[in-house]
């Protein structure tokens, strides 16, 4: 059996107050940069202008035929502007389940601050205070509040409790290892039932991209994943944290592939009965 490790980094981060989240849940999900929701925001006001153009253009023309009164166009204009600029996006973004034709062209959708589908309120809210974001400021409150946003988030955003999560990350192979030398005796005994799904792709996307990383990032990141993990695997090895990672990596695959194979055994021999 391992011996119980000394653990230092377990100690230090244990006393640290942004343990589990930062750069590491960066990993699953990411919001869209400034520049991102600056470009979706111009196709989408783009779009509304367009359609109010057009509204105007489908009134003006018959009622000049017909000799409406000009309080009418008044009147349609006001209804024109709140349909292009207030429903038409709320119902396009209700009905897209978060996204836009701006947000589709960026890769990005909206979605509450913890990280759930976006509703027909949200959509709402972020449609009323988009009048204030775009139309009476031109755009400049939008975006002096999306600068001084941490996740790019406008008004609209802050009122509704939505951001825009960037949808395009980049597909990282996993490399293929087995068990580390250091951690064969250990993985004999490992209990890591326990690690939560979420965590265990973090911890494989780390693995994946480790290499690109600078060595001191490398190290902060290998820390904090560790010592996530340590609280779900039993016993803990001493090796270091980014061995460890490899380890309760190597030791979840093969626990999910015995699993996988004794299914596919069970499978096996249920097939004449379910084919009979």
């Amino acid at each position: 059996m391992a011996a119980e490790p000394d653990a230092d980094w377990i100690d230090t981060l244990a006393e640290s107050d942004a343990l589990l989240t930062g750069e590491a849940v960066a990993l699953d999900l990411r919001p869209a940069s400034f520049a991102l929701r600056a470009g979706g925001a111009a196709i989408d006001v783009a779009v509304s202008a367009l359609a109010f153009i057009g509204l105007l253009f489908a009134f003006f023309v018959p009622s000049a035929w017909a000799g409406l009164e000009g309080a009418w166009g008044s009147v349609f204009v006001i209804v024109s502007l709140v349909g292009a600029f207030v429903v038409l996006p709320c119902l396009v973004e209700t009905l897209s389940r978060g996204k836009s034709l701006g947000r589709l062209a960026v890769g990005a959708r909206i979605v509450r601050d913890d990280g759930g589908a976006a509703g027909f309120r949200h959509a709402a809210i972020r449609a009323l205070a988009g009048v204030i974001d775009f139309l009476f400021t031109l755009g400049g409150l939008a975006a002096l509040v999306g600068l001084l946003s941490p996740r790019s988030k406008r008004l609209g955003d802050h009122l509704a409790g939505t951001y825009a999560q960037y949808e395009r990350a980049p597909h990282v192979a996993t490399p293929i290892f087995g068990m580390p030398l250091e951690l064969l005796g250990w993985a004999g005994v490992a209990d890591v039932a326990r690690m939560p799904d979420p965590l265990a792709r973090r911890i494989a996307s780390f693995l994946a991209s480790a290499r690109e990383l600078d060595p001191a990032r490398r190290g902060y990141l290998a820390q904090q994943l560790a010592f996530e993990a340590s609280q779900f695997v039993a016993p803990l090895p001493s090796v270091e944290p980014e061995l460890f990672l490899a380890g309760v990596t190597v030791a979840r695959r093969d626990r999910e592939a015995r699993a996988l194979h004794l299914e596919a055994e069970r499978l096996a021999q249920l097939e004449p009965q379910l084919r009979g």
